[in-house]
């Protein structure tokens, strides 16, 4: 029992330490990349050790000549994601596909756009778990998160019901400083949220 409580007090320490060091957190950085150099620039950051990610979806593309295949469709052209510390971020900025970093719009201040991981969470889970290919607005949003998906592969899921000139709903999800991502869904599979 009193190793355990030791055992404790040192983590506990170490990470005080580690704050009080001035050990950099983490970030999920915006980087706007070259077109159609997501994937690599992606796959470059994975060598160098450092976590990223390409909002992705898989769809069916058909070639003029007939052929068919699943691809990967990059839902947010020239953008990818990047966790890292600012050291890291000053350090990757350099490579050939990095064209810069983006900068937070909703800011009055100048500063790079830093997206909450929980965002970063939501965007891979609708893209991951969406039956209907979702679809990248690049205006800013300012929605109120009024409906809550209650069943499908989306359940869970949280923003705002949209509908269209021809009578077809998307539920419209807000991620701040990017946009909002929209997606196909039937009203019946949502429910109103306070």
């Amino acid at each position: 029992m009193g190793l355990e409580r030791i055992s404790k007090n040192v983590a506990a320490e170490s990470s005080d330490l580690d704050v009080a060091a001035g050990i950099p957190d983490r970030k999920w950085y915006v980087a706007v990349v070259s077109p159609r150099h997501e994937k690599s620039v992606s796959a470059k950051l994975g060598e160098m050790g450092l976590e990223s990610y390409v909002a992705l979806q898989q769809e069916l593309h058909v070639w003029a000549n007939g052929r068919r295949k699943m691809v990967d469709r990059v839902v947010i052209p020239s953008v990818g994601f990047v966790n890292c510390t600012e050291s890291e971020r000053r350090e990757i900025v350099v490579l050939p596909s990095i064209v810069r970093f983006m900068m937070d719009r909703s800011s009055s201040e100048r500063r790079l756009a830093v997206i909450p991981g929980v965002q970063i969470e939501r965007l891979r889970f609708m893209l991951g778990q969406s039956d209907y290919p979702v679809d990248f607005e690049p205006t800013v949003f300012r929605v109120n998160d009024n409906v809550r998906v209650i069943r499908g592969s989306l359940c869970g899921l949280v923003g705002e019901i949209r509908t269209a000139s021809d009578g077809t709903n998307s539920l419209l999800v807000s991620l701040p400083l990017l946009g909002g991502a929209t997606v196909h869904i039937d009203p019946r599979d949502v429910e109103r949220v306070g």
